[in-house]
This record gives structure tokens, C-alpha cells and sequence, in this order.
């Protein structure tokens, strides 16, 4: 889809607003209390640079005037929606976290349904806790063999949808960390049937409408909002994101009015121009650049293959029936299953041995996340350092045996809303004494950051035993009141 040619691409609202900023020499008596670097601890100066304060700036009655009478914003976000082909953008400085939250408190409200994909970022769980919405859970496409999870198949948004005919509309993340994605033209039609919205959850996203070769993009499905982190795969800096929306079944204002609740009243000039410069950089340059670095993660995913010991997930691996509908190549999983170790052993050998950082680990995987920042300089030093571990892996030891429960297993009975079992009063047990009682918290194993337990899910012992086996081998529990699993949080006083 072209560019609107009434727009000019060429243009950067934000960058140009700095630049005319400092050009005219403005004063400001307002905070940030820095006053453009003038009042930073030079050793803090030292580290960050200038050009971190220089760019700090309020948006209103700073960057714009107090009535933002030159819409400085308003431009910036037009222009980007029509680079990815929605008809309202909305920027957040508060992550992929705060706009999928806006998302879904635009389409549904307390006490009613929202059909939800169980494989859901911890984002969407704390807004279900906010909310108060009740989640109708559509279970992912488990691939047993690989123990891995993939975005749930338009066939079971019917069925959910057949059997709760009240939610508001349904919620589906893709592409996944794993790079897998959803069959969003089906799950999008499955939704408009019922004129009921779709919300994606495509935090991993950013890059897909800027070339053919990647998975459909979500608004160029037929999603209704959809969601991104421009700072995962593209050039936005950490927190910067965007929502996208089109179509008739929102109303913007509304979603203008959700964002506005949840976020800060001191928005970052410079995540803003981060998000203003990356469109025009996509614009102008993304078929190019993203087709670099598709050609350069093919012969990455072909020299990995080569190394003795590791397998790169692939299409094969993850596409078909009962499966994955797409796959984004960028995302290269490696499996480590033939090297007998975990995927935390061997992130944390790389980290010290080659100061390389995993984009994610699981008790089998590792994965390294190229983008178009990438080139042979950095993805030679990957491949070096990948021979190196499996010339180490023995030094490594026996993986730690990681107890993954069967599909059925994994998944435990709703036994309370989200909102409900997390406000209620808490007591720790010793995990030992935990199977049967109502969680009061989540357990997310990160990264990726989906949960394993939910608030209001009755534990089981299958969950249990899986999510202390995974600690022994070292998973990582950040959201647990306990984190190495020694007591779980869990309602008291259960039915009263």
C-alpha cells in the first residue's frame, strides 16, 4: 500500500520542532528542572552524553506552544499511520504495556468478557487486573514435541466465540517472541462476522509493513487495533510504542480518552522523536534495509545450522497444520536439546565468555533477535561465539531436567476473576502445600513474559513441579512475591 502523497514523508514533526527549539535559543522556566543539561551532575553528563538532556524537553509549552497550536504531535502521528496503513495512530511513551491496557479498555469494561489468547504477554494479564474484564481463554497451538506455543487458529476463536456469544471481541499475539504468527485475516473475519473488534497484541511487530517478504501485517489483515513496541524491532528507543486503529467499530476518541487514563502527563519528547524518526527512516529506506537483513538472517540461520549440536527453528519446524500460520525469519530460535544443556546455561555462558545477550532462553532454547541494525560484523562475532559453546558445552553440565507438563496439564481452572484473586487477601505457602489453592499473583517465566499462573487459576501439581524443576535449571520468576518458589501467594480464606 503507497504513501498518502498528500503527506510528506520527508518531513520529521518532531525532530524539526527540537531542532527549531534550540535554534531560537528558547528559555524555559518549567521543568525538567536539568534546564538542558545546564544542571546535571557532569559524571551522570559523562556517561549519558549532552544530546540525552539537550532533547529532554516538555511536548506542551515547550517543544509546542501551551495550546499546541502547531500540532506538532498531531502531525507526527498522522504521518505514521499512514506509513503502516491504519487511520489513527496514537504514540505512548509508556510501552507496549500501557497501549495494549487502552486496547482493551476501549473494546470491553468490567464485568464483561473479551476472548484472549492464553499465550498473552504479562501486559494483558495486569489489564484484565485493572479491569475487572473476565477472560474467556482461547488456548494456543501447542507443538508437544517442541514444547513451544503457538498463536491460537481462527477455528478456535469460533468456538469461543460460539460458546460465549456476549465478549465484546477478542484479543491474539503475533508474531510471537518465537517469531511465529497468527492467521489474522481469519481470526479477523471470525471477529467482523459478529461485528465484534479484534485487538492485536503485535508488540513484536514493528517491522512487518515495510516489506513483502514478512508476515501480514495486523492492520493490512483487518485488525482493529493493533498494538507495537517500535524500540523491539525497530530504531524507537526503549519504551516507545505506537497503537494503531481502523474501521468503524471504535470510536478514536474513545481510545484517545482510554491511553490518556493510564498514561503520564510528562510524556519523553525523545521517545517521541525516536517514533517521528523511525517512520521516515522505514518510509524512505525500510524495503531496502529489511530486505538486507532478511538475506543476511538467511545465511545466519544457514551457518547456525552448520554448527554440530544446534538446530535453527525454522518453517518447517513451526508452520502447518495445528501450527503456526507464518514465520518471522528475523527472531533465530536455536535449539540447544542436542548439547544437553538449557538455554539459561547457555545465555549465561555467552554473557560471560563472549559478552553476547540472548534476546530470549528457555529450558531448550536460546534465540538471537537480528533487526536491520545488523551486518556481517555482528552476526560473525554471534557465529564465533556459538562455536566456541559448543566446543565448551560439556563444561556446561548435564541440563538440568526440566519437568514441561502435556498441554492439558498445563493449563488450570479459572477459579476466580484475575481482579478478584489479585486484590484479595493474600497468604505465602510452602509450595508444597500450594496445589489446590486459588493463585493471588502472577508467574511469569521471563523473557518471554507470558505467564504460566494467573491470578484466580487453581494450582495444580503438574504447574508446580514444572515451574520448580525450571528454577533448579535456572528460569528466571521476576514477578513472584517468592522468586525461587519456595512459598506461592494464594488467596485466604478461599469463598468467603
Amino acid at each position: 500500500m503507497a504513501a498518502n502523497q498528500s503527506l510528506n514523508h520527508d518531513e520529521a514533526p518532531v525532530l524539526e520542532a527540537l531542532e527549531r527549539y534550540h535554534k531560537v535559543d528558547e528559555l524555559a522556566f518549567t521543568p525538567p528542572g536539568h534546564k538542558q543539561a545546564r544542571g546535571a551532575d557532569p559524571r551522570v553528563r559523562k556517561v549519558l552524553g549532552e544530546a540525552v538532556f539537550l532533547g529532554d524537553v516538555l511536548a506542551t509549552g515547550g517543544l509546542d506552544d501551551r495550546l499546541s497550536r502547531h500540532q506538532i504531535l498531531e502531525r507526527a502521528q498522522r504521518l505514521m499511520a499512514d506509513a503502516v496503513h491504519a487511520e489513527h495512530t496514537f504514540f505512548s511513551t509508556c510501552g507496549s504495556s500501557l497501549s495494549v491496557k487502552a486496547a482493551m479498555l476501549t473494546v470491553t469494561a468490567p464485568h464483561r468478557r473479551l476472548l484472549v489468547g492464553r499465550d498473552a504477554h504479562k501486559s494483558v494479564i495486569a489489564g484484565l487486573i485493572l479491569s475487572g474484564v473476565e477472560p474467556v481463554w482461547v488456548e494456543p497451538a501447542w507443538d508437544p514435541e517442541r514444547h513451544i506455543a503457538h498463536p491460537p487458529p481462527a477455528e478456535s476463536f469460533e468456538k469461543a466465540f460460539a460458546a460465549h456469544p456476549d465478549a465484546d471481541g477478542a484479543l491474539v499475539t503475533s508474531p510471537t517472541p518465537y517469531g511465529s504468527a497468527a492467521d489474522l485475516g481469519n481470526i479477523a473475519d471470525v471477529c467482523h462476522r459478529r461485528g465484534k473488534p479484534l485487538i492485536v497484541d503485535e508488540a513484536w511487530g514493528a517491522h512487518l509493513p515495510f516489506h513483502s517478504d514478512l508476515p501480514t501485517w495486523a492492520m493490512d489483515a483487518g485488525a482493529d487495533i493493533c498494538v507495537t513496541s517500535v524500540h523491539k524491532m525497530g530504531s524507537g528507543l526503549e519504551q516507545g510504542s505506537v497503537f494503531h486503529l481502523q474501521g468503524d467499530l471504535i470510536d478514536p476518541a474513545v481510545l484517545a480518552s482510554r491511553a490518556d487514563l493510564l498514561g503520564t502527563t510528562s510524556p519523553s519528547v525523545l521517545l517521541y522523536a525516536g517514533l517521528d524518526g523511525w517512520r521516515r527512516q522505514m518510509v524512505q529506506h525500510g524495503e531496502r534495509l529489511l530486505g538486507d537483513a532478511l538475506d543476511l538472517a538467511a545465511r545466519t540461520r544457514a551457518a547456525i545450522e552448520d554448527i554440530d549440536g544446534l538446530h535453527v527453528d525454522d518453517a518447517d519446524d513451526y508452520c502447518g497444520p495445528g501450527r503456526a500460520a507464518d514465520l518471522d525469519p528475523l527472531p533465530v530460535v536455536m535449539d540447544l536439546s542436542a548439547l544437553g544443556t538449557t538455554g539459561y546455561a547457555a545465555a549465561d555462558w555467552l554473557r560471560e565468555h563472549h559478552h553476547i545477550d540472548m534476546h530470549l532462553f528457555d529450558h531448550r532454547r536460546i534465540s538471537a533477535q537480528l533487526t536491520h541494525a545488523d551486518d556481517e560484523a555482528t552476526t560473525t562475532r554471534l557465529l564465533d561465539a556459538l562455536r566456541d559453546l559448543t566446543r565448551h558445552a560439556d563444561e556446561l553440565g548435564d541440563a538440568p531436567k526440566v519437568d514441561v507438563p502435556s498441554p492439558a496439564d498445563l493449563r488450570m481452572p479459572q477459579a476466580d476473576l484475575p481482579r478478584d484473586a489479585y486484590f484479595a487477601h493474600p497468604e505465602d505457602v510452602p509450595v508444597d502445600e500450594a496445589a489446590g489453592r486459588i493463585a493471588a499473583e502472577m508467574i511469569t517465566p521471563y523473557p518471554p513474559g507470558i505467564p504460566v499462573v494467573l491470578p484466580g487459576e487453581r494450582l495444580t501439581e503438574p504447574v508446580l513441579t514444572y515451574l520448580r524443576s525450571g528454577v533448579r535449571a535456572g528460569m528466571n520468576l521476576p514477578d513472584a512475591a517468592d522468586s525461587s518458589l519456595e512459598t506461592v501467594r494464594v488467596v485466604r480464606d478461599e469463598g468467603r
